[in-house]
């Protein structure tokens, strides 16, 4: 396209904008900066401003969001499946759901490859989410049916989940936090506890044995989701002085040895899930214990393997709680 000269002084950007208003004017800066868009043949930027009487080429090119719900092969731990439901075990650094930095290589991806049929259902039947870097148990619908009842199960607060938590500090044998969660007005990144549009959170916790680092004092807790609000656990435990081993974003309260310990990802795992079956209504529990990271520092902060939740006993704690 042409520019006319009475354009003389704009900025390029804003010209494209106006002349091309299908595309966003992120979309079209993108472009610009990838060196998609020539000024009488020559790449520039996207506040130059232009003389009047200018070529401009543009070449579209494709965006990363394009490719959000893509299948790609990326190999799951499969621990439950039937015609209903998909019980996974979510590896550390594997994001859930496509969004802004991570439009692919994601568990929805991975999930729309091995069950093409996911790509009928709303976000490809996940139901719940974990952060990037937290391992663990997670269940998708393979019907709307399933997940109507797994959402509806969530909803009521009815799905058991438990996590494995290593924290820094003299952790109480037992506890639980009732403190509402929500976006963090100092830093969008973060959430915090007690924001004035934060919704109502509880955790429950109790302490299953303790280490030390150095001469901190070290401990690792079994936590029970009441909510699931974002960054729920890691908020909570952070609000009582007891942040998460290795956690890049809530380590107000950690300790200076904290950066001699090795372990790169927040220290915990969602090793317990349990729910009623949308199709049979039984309850159904799953349990897996921690990835291989989270078993190699367990020595490094004296503590025993021993000390973790075993399967018979959850089942047995699962069953009385349900009864009680």
């Amino acid at each position: 396209m042409e520019i006319p000269l009475e354009m003389a002084g704009e900025r390029l950007d804003k010209v494209l904008a106006g002349a091309l208003p299908d595309y966003s004017r992120n979309r079209l800066k993108a472009w610009v900066e990838a060196g998609a868009v020539m000024v009488d043949g020559k790449v520039t930027k996207a506040r130059y401003l232009l003389h009047g009487g200018e070529s401009i080429k543009v070449f579209p090119q494709e965006m990363p969001e394009q490719f959000a719900f893509s299948p790609e092969n990326i190999p799951l731990d499969v621990v439950y499946e039937d015609e209903s439901i998909i019980v996974v075990n979510k590896p550390p650094g594997l994001v859930v759901h496509p969004a802004a930095g991570n439009w692919s290589g994601t568990l929805l991806n991975a999930l729309l490859f091995r069950y093409p049929e996911l790509k009928m259902l709303p976000r490809a039947g996940i139901v719940h989410r974990l952060d990037k870097d937290t391992s663990g148990l997670m269940v998708v619908a393979r019907t709307s049916h399933a997940q109507t009842a797994l959402v509806r199960q969530l909803q009521e607060r009815t799905v058991g989940r438990r996590y494995l938590a290593w924290v820094w500090g003299d952790a109480p044998s037992q506890g639980k936090v009732l403190a509402s969660v929500g976006r963090d007005q100092r830093d969008r990144l973060k959430m915090a506890v007690g924001t004035p549009q934060g919704k109502p959170a509880a955790t429950q916790f109790r302490r299953l044995t303790k280490g030390s680092f150095g001469e901190s004092p070290v401990a690792l807790l079994e936590c029970r989701l009441e909510t699931g609000r974002t960054h729920q656990i890691r908020v909570h435990l952070e609000s009582l002085g007891l942040p998460l081993l290795g956690d890049p974003v809530y380590r107000k309260k950690t300790p200076g040895v904290a950066k001699t310990l090795v372990f790169e990802r927040q220290a915990l795992h969602a090793f317990a899930l349990s729910l009623r079956h949308p199709e049979t209504h039984e309850l159904a529990t799953w349990f897996r214990l921690p990835p291989q990271d989270l078993l190699d520092l367990m020595p490094q902060v004296g503590m025993g393997i021993e000390s973790l939740p075993q399967e018979q006993a959850l089942l047995a704690s699962i069953q009385n709680e349900r009864q009680s």
